[in-house]
């Protein structure tokens, strides 16, 4: 049994040892570089006139200064990673604290036409989502959620074998989250994908080979300017005509440079994660399914996805300008890269989608392998074909502090329904919303908060919050006609799980009474299985006229003037309401 808190204590220490010698390195790292600059100042101002000194220090330090700039740039990434996986284990640390502040809620996915997320709270403020989510970028943000909202109920047990895989490879899962973390996002991956398909070359023929052709003339008139066989001036006339070439297409490669720059970033992180995600060996049929989606008998996705990036930090080059300026005027440095992308767009554009939708497919699946780690004392639903829909001891809310949580058994059958009745605050909803929840989860894969379950995988749908709309002048009561009305429509395509939260409050008792026991006997009807939470007692009288229907209840008892709740669930009906006493209670009466 793995210990999570240990396990981030554990990596927080030996990252931030790490960090601090990276650190060391990078001050030393930035004093050799303004030692190399001075260097060169210093060959240019000694060596004048003397051309081959000066020409000697220029291109020996840019060398040098190159080296040490590329050697900074990776001590950088690694002090950002270092830090990025300092964060994430000290984050599940606050969340194990019950501090969910800095995670997203996930409120821009809420949908109250949806068949069970608004009701259940899966996105918002203190949200499943929002305590599960740990992905990294836009795209695996938005495939947890349609994960969470899909009601799939195929291939449950390789979606539990993914995640049984990936809450075992915690480094591994903290390694691609950092790394993806690193990205810096200017633009969303359906714009890159668009950008890749819709691309139209524009770099002429001629320019295939003239940048060749231009940059070896170049380098022999260097050579023969530092042997002094030509003027600096005729050295100067060839440069200012390679200028002039470049020139030529400028606008073009201008706004190839736009799209590009933008995309670089993402393609300089996504050949990372792609590489983790080719030399890892996994368990899991539906992980190695995937993998296999990026590796390529003939060239990894990895080193194509790797030569795009190198390809578009060549091209960023240009944006230094002593650099851009030489290298366009003496090797047309721009045609090249901008040939170099095109060719590389021609080739493996329709590849990249797959590739993208498999990093998405890791970084929302690393969500759920997070969950389960963090959750070592939870179990994963034995799955059924025949019997009950579910039998669970123990089951409880996950969002809820074990501490205070209560714990409920409950066993239901298949066209099997369960109305419950209890007291206000007897823990009737949160029952309803556990319930719920077991089976969202189950459906994914993920482990749920019990001590054993059987489960039949069943869809579901559920009817718990309504309100009206004035901008759609849609009353309450017509929102919960409308509500009910999906449900019945649902259930003649398939099989679903029902949940009922007090229904047709939108109209008096007696209308409610009738309407109310008339839905149920059209449900029971319909072979329906679920449950209906709800306050008025006649309701359960149908329990004596059809065999299908149990009733169950949340107890409520007042002790020495106080009231007091167990959160037991039962057989049988409420006998205590609670109304009264506090109205009473609390003066308000």
């Amino acid at each position: 049994m793995n210990k999570p808190h240990e396990f981030y204590d554990s990596q927080i220490k030996s990252h931030s040892n790490s960090l601090s010698k990276i650190k060391k390195q990078l001050a030393i790292s930035s004093t050799i570089r303004l030692l190399v600059f001075l260097g060169i100042i210093a060959g240019i101002y000694f060596g004048y006139p003397n051309t081959q000194i000066i020409l000697g220090s220029i291109i020996v330090g840019i060398v040098i200064f190159i080296v040490m700039v590329n050697r900074h740039t990776n001590l950088s990434y690694t002090k950002n990673k270092l830090q990025k996986l300092i964060d994430l284990n000290q984050l599940e640390l606050d969340v194990f604290n019950n501090d969910y502040s800095k995670l997203p809620t996930g409120k821009e996915f809420i949908d109250a036409t949806h068949e069970y997320s608004h009701d259940i709270d899966l996105f918002g403020d203190r949200s499943f989502f929002q305590y599960t989510n740990r992905t990294a970028t836009i795209a695996g943000k938005n495939m947890l959620t349609e994960l969470l909202k899909s009601n799939n109920i195929k291939e449950i047990k390789d979606k539990q074998d993914a995640i049984k895989n990936l809450s075992k490879l915690a480094s591994w899962r903290q390694e691609f989250t950092a790394i993806a973390s690193l990205v810096e996002v200017s633009i969303s991956i359906s714009k890159i994908q668009s950008w890749l398909q819709r691309y139209t070359p524009f770099v002429p023929k001629i320019m295939k080979v003239l940048p060749a052709i231009v940059s070896a003339i170049s380098v022999i008139l260097l050579v023969l300017l530092f042997i002094e066989v030509i003027t600096f001036q005729m050295f100067l006339i060839w440069f200012f005509i390679g200028l002039g070439i470049t020139g030529s297409q400028l606008k073009k490669i201008n706004n190839l440079y736009n799209d590009a720059n933008k995309a670089k970033d993402t393609f300089e992180q996504y050949y990372k994660l792609v590489d983790l995600i080719e030399k890892s060996k996994f368990e899991s049929k539906l992980l190695q399914i995937k993998q296999q989606n990026v590796i390529n008998e003939k060239e990894k996705a990895s080193l194509i996805l790797k030569q795009f990036a190198s390809i578009l930090n060549a091209f960023d080059q240009r944006n230094n300008m002593m650099f851009g300026i030489f290298a366009n005027g003496l090797f047309l440095w721009d045609i090249i890269q901008c040939y170099r992308i095109e060719k590389w767009i021609a080739a493996h554009h329709h590849k990249v989608d797959q590739w993208f939708e498999v990093i998405a497919f890791f970084d929302a699946y690393n969500s759920l392998g997070n969950f389960a780690f963090n959750n070592p004392n939870y179990v994963y639903p034995e799955l059924t074909k025949e019997g009950n829909i579910i039998e669970a001891k123990a089951l409880g809310h996950p969002m809820l502090k074990t501490s205070k949580r209560v714990d409920n058994n409950i066993t239901i059958n298949k066209e099997e329904f369960f109305i419950i009745t209890g007291a206000n605050m007897a823990g009737k909803s949160t029952f309803l919303r556990t319930v719920a929840l077991q089976i969202v989860m189950s459906n994914i894969g993920l482990p749920i908060c019990a001590k054993s379950c059987s489960y039949r995988p069943i869809k579901l749908i559920t009817s718990m919050r309504t309100s009206d709309s004035l901008s759609d002048d849609a009353s309450y009561f017509f929102s919960e006609l409308t509500q009910l009305k999906r449900i019945v429509d649902a259930l003649h395509k398939d099989e679903y799980f029902i949940i009922l939260d007090e229904i047709l409050k939108g109209t008096n008792s007696k209308d409610k009474a009738a309407g109310s026991r008339k839905f149920v006997e059209r449900l029971v009807k319909a072979n329906a299985t679920g449950i209906i939470a709800t306050h008025d007692l006649s309701l359960c009288e149908i329990a004596s006229e059809l065999n299908s229907v149990k009733n169950r209840f949340f107890d409520a008892q007042i002790i020495n003037d106080e009231l007091f709740f167990d959160y037991k669930f039962k057989d049988g009906i409420c006998q205590n309401m609670n109304a009264s006493f506090l109205l009473n209670k609390m003066g308000i009466v």
